[in-house]
C-alpha cells in the first residue's frame, strides 16, 4: 500500500501547490463610463469567433444567451436610468438576450453573481426586457465579443453589443438635467460664489437651455472674479453670442484673445480669431 500513498502524496501536491497559471479562452473585461452624472460599469467575458459562425449556430436564435461567455454579465447604475421609457432604478443586473435575426430581446435580471442563465429561470426578477433590432456590419466582421458605449451626451449614450457581423444598439438616457437642476437651486439658494455662478452658466450654454439665465449668472461671476482667465472670457462671449448680443461677445472674445495670446495658449487663439470672424458677419 505504501506506493499507493506515495502516488496520493504527490499528486496533491502537484495540484496543491502548482504555479503555473493559462490564460482563459474567453478574456474578462471590466468597462466603466461616466455619462453625464451617472456611472456604468460592465463586466463580462469576451468570446472570440475563431472562425466560427455565431448567431444562428454557435449562439442559437431564440434561447436566452448569457451575452458572454464564462460568468454571467452584469451592468451597474449610479442612479437610475431610463430604457425605451422604461425607469430602471439604480443598482447591479445581469444582462441576458435572446438574439434572432432580425432583432434581439434584451433583458435585465434581477439575480447577478451568476455562472450562465439560471436553471430555475424566474419571470418575476425581469427588470426590463425589450426587443432591439441587428444591424449588419457588411464587410467587417468583429473577431472578440464586445459590449462599448457609444454617442456620449450629457443625458444619454447608447450601449452597443458587437460579434462578427452583427452590432446591436441599445439607447439608453440618464437623468443629468433633473440631478443638475436640483443642485444648481439648492447652491443658488444658499450664497453661491462666483465659480457656482459661472459653473452653472456655462452648464446651461452646453445644453443650449435656459441661456437667458445664464448670461445673468455669468455677468455675476465675470463681477466676483477680479482678474478672468481667457477661458472664463472665452466661456463669456460664447454665452452673449448665444443670447444675440453679437458686439459683446466680440468685444470679450477679443479680451480672451488677448490673454490667450499672453499664455501663449493656440488652441484659444484660434477658438477667439473664429468666433471674432463669424460674429462680425452678423
Amino acid at each position: 500500500m505504501r506506493p499507493i500513498y506515495i502516488i496520493f502524496f504527490l499528486l496533491s501536491s502537484f495540484y496543491g501547490f502548482s504555479q503555473l497559471k493559462t490564460p482563459s479562452a474567453s478574456t474578462a473585461a471590466e468597462i466603466e463610463q461616466v455619462v453625464g452624472l451617472t456611472e456604468i460599469e460592465i463586466d463580462y467575458n469576451r468570446p472570440s469567433k475563431k472562425g466560427r459562425d455565431i448567431f444562428g449556430n454557435l449562439v442559437p436564435y431564440g434561447k436566452i444567451w448569457r451575452t458572454g461567455a464564462n460568468s454571467g454579465t452584469e451592468i451597474s447604475f449610479s442612479t437610475d436610468v431610463t430604457i425605451n421609457g422604461q425607469n430602471i432604478k439604480e443598482g447591479t443586473y445581469s444582462i441576458f438576450s435572446i438574439p434572432n435575426k432580425d432583432s434581439w430581446e434584451i433583458i435585465l435580471y434581477a439575480d447577478t453573481d451568476l455562472w450562465s442563465v439560471p436553471r430555475n429561470w424566474d419571470e418575476t426578477k425581469i427588470i426590463f426586457q425589450s426587443n432591439f433590432k441587428t444591424n449588419i456590419n457588411n464587410g467587417k466582421s468583429v473577431e472578440t465579443f464586445t459590449i462599448s458605449f457609444d454617442n456620449i451626451t450629457n443625458n444619454d449614450f447608447d450601449l452597443v453589443f458587437s460579434w462578427d457581423d452583427t452590432y446591436v444598439i441599445v439607447p439608453i438616457n440618464v437623468p443629468t438635467r433633473s440631478l443638475v437642476d436640483n443642485q444648481i437651486k439648492s447652491i443658488m439658494s444658499d450664497n453661491p460664489k462666483s465659480s457656482d455662478y459661472y459653473s452653472a452658466a456655462v452648464y446651461y450654454l452646453q445644453e443650449n437651455n435656459k441661456l437667458d439665465v445664464a448670461l445673468d449668472w455669468m455677468n455675476k461671476a465675470i463681477d466676483m472674479i477680479e482678474n478672468p482667465r481667457f477661458f472664463q472670457l472665452r466661456q463669456f462671449s460664447l454665452i452673449l453670442a448665444a443670447n444675440g448680443k453679437y458686439r459683446e461677445a466680440i468685444k470679450v472674445a477679443k479680451k480672451s484673445l488677448e490673454l490667450s495670446i499672453q499664455a501663449n495658449n493656440q488652441d484659444y487663439v484660434k477658438m477667439n480669431n473664429d468666433s471674432i470672424s463669424e460674429w462680425s458677419k452678423k
